[in-house]
């Protein structure tokens, strides 16, 4: 105990540091938002990453692993996917559209620093429809989002300290909000860093330690098909009987679970916290290697998760009550305390990573979407950077209720954000990048049409048609849909025109220099 107290001590300490470092370069609405812009591509990927994967990856995908066995891998494998053509698709032209982008108010070169006041400026959408839409649709699937991350750091302080989920929160919604609050976008960047090493590092200890001590690869595949024969098989056929304590045949995965899990990938393409990183970084030169850098740490990472989830089921002789909670289990069972403190520590990163990005965005797009869109227009940029702060306080305080009296898992809260974003934002984003001829109604229509399906499908799914097809399908079908039927309705001004086609020039004379 007293180990781990200090290990996460030294561990918190270094991110409260870090905020504290960074505080003074933070002088304007747009560091706080964006960093001014000058991630280099080490800092930008492995941020991307730290940002993303959360305690979905070192609890989530492990314990989906340890239920079922290789059929919940399709995720990994759309995640992946969805990954590298986020970064090869999206980032560049996102990383130049965003500052060239002429104003659709005052003129000149926008500079958007949100994804909300992007989407305005790129349609020249003087209703505003599309900023409104667009940032109600951010904060209210962020509640859930940031509420998945402390459903996990609730779960790690119950199994390290025995903390009741309300102070365990308490304790960590206190120092993400303080780094963040502190040092804003580059600080959460900066951490990110950290945080990416620790939990990739912690995935690479467990599974060599355990593999040694169960006699090599070998031990662990007799150790795992002992438990039962379908659980290695990529088709699925097993689950975890939790009243009988052992694993079960089921039926082989259908065609449904496994385009689901595939869908996943599309989600990169409309996650804000993500897609912040691709705006914040210095050049579009330097997305290439921030790409490669962040696609190889996220596929090894993913692989690493999937193999923790098997060692958890050759590991332990008696099935966990609680599969999620497979990583810690094994770190606790394999290492020295003061090692495992660490490790735990590890863990704990991967929330903070993703909760500080989410609380970040959510923040930006109250204050720069909602406060300054729509209430005081003129706000000076050190005002703005104060009242980004308070709404991070804010956003914590309704994400750790949402936690608190909430009643679903981790991967159940990230699965409904994550299609709330893919499907709200994927789209939309993808045809304002690469189609020309797209305009104000056509977006709005998909952003709707996305982000209602994904929030009521399951009801109806449950209700009528008893598909059990994830959200992320049906939403970004309809999504596209909507989009090209509803397009012609709005027009696309020659302003509009020439901005599209200034930033495709830009793009390939970068190509060209690179």
């Amino acid at each position: 105990m007293l180990a781990s107290v200090a290990t996460f001590g030294v561990y918190l300490v270094v991110m409260v540091a870090i905020g504290l470092w960074v505080y003074r370069r933070t002088v304007s609405q747009s560091d706080f938002v964006l960093g001014g812009r000058q991630l280099n591509s080490w800092v930008a990927g492995l941020s991307a990453n730290a940002s993303d994967f959360s305690g979905w990856l070192l609890l989530g995908l492990p314990g989906a692993i340890y239920v079922s066995g290789l059929g919940e891998a399709w995720i990994a494998v759309g995640l992946a996917a969805g990954f590298a053509g986020s970064w090869i698709l999206i980032a560049p032209r996102l990383r130049v559209y965003t500052e060239r982008v002429t104003d659709s108010r005052s003129g000149g070169e926008s500079d958007s620093l949100t994804l909300s006041s992007f989407l305005e400026n790129r349609f020249e959408d003087r209703s505003r429809s599309l900023r409104a839409v667009s940032a109600v649709l951010i904060i209210v699937f962020y509640f859930f989002y940031v509420a998945s991350g402390l459903v996990a750091m609730a779960a790690l302080f119950d199994q390290v300290f025995g903390l009741d989920p309300a102070p365990a929160i308490a304790i960590g919604v206190s120092i993400v909000v303080l780094y963040t609050v502190l040092g804003g976008f580059l600080a959460v960047s900066y951490t990110d860093v950290i945080q990416a090493v620790m939990m990739w590092a912690a995935l690479l200890v467990v599974p060599v330690l355990a593999i040694t001590a169960m006699g090599g690869l070998g031990g662990l595949a007799e150790g795992v098909t002992d438990k039962g024969d379908g659980l290695l098989s990529a088709m699925g056929g097993m689950s975890l009987d939790g009243d009988a304590g052992a694993w079960v045949s089921t039926e082989t995965l259908g065609w449904v679970v496994i385009v689901s899990g595939l869908a996943w990938g599309f989600g990169y393409f409309g996650q804000p916290h993500i897609l912040a990183r691709f705006m914040g970084i210095r050049s579009v030169t330097d997305i290439p290697k921030a790409g490669f850098v962040s696609v190889a740490w996220a596929v090894s990472a993913m692989a690493l998760a999937v193999l923790v989830g098997f060692i958890g089921i050759a590991y332990f002789d008696t099935p966990l009550d609680s599969p999620e909670q497979v990583f810690p289990r094994l770190i606790e069972a394999l290492t020295h305390p003061l090692v495992a403190g660490l490790l735990l520590a590890a863990i704990l990163a991967a929330v903070m990573s993703t909760a500080d990005s989410q609380l970040l965005v959510a923040a930006s797009a109250l204050t720069e979407d909602g406060y300054k869109a729509f209430v005081d227009k003129d706000a000076a940029p050190r005002s703005l950077l104060w009242i980004s702060r308070g709404t991070v306080v804010a956003v914590a305080v309704i994400a750790a209720c949402v936690a608190l009296w909430g009643n679903q898992s981790v991967m159940d809260l990230v699965g409904y954000a994550w299609a709330g974003f893919g499907a709200g934002f994927g789209p939309v984003l993808l045809l304002a990048l690469f189609w020309k001829r797209m305009t104000w109604v056509g977006a709005l229509a998909g952003m709707i049409a996305g982000g209602a399906t994904a929030i009521i499908w399951d009801i109806v799914d449950s209700a009528y048609l008893g598909i059990g097809l994830y959200a992320m399908l049906p939403a970004i079908l309809l999504s596209f849909v909507a989009i090209f039927a509803l397009n012609g309705m709005g027009r696309v001004s020659p302003q509009m025109a020439d901005d599209f086609d200034k930033v495709v020039r830009e793009i390939e004379e970068a190509k060209q220099a690179s």
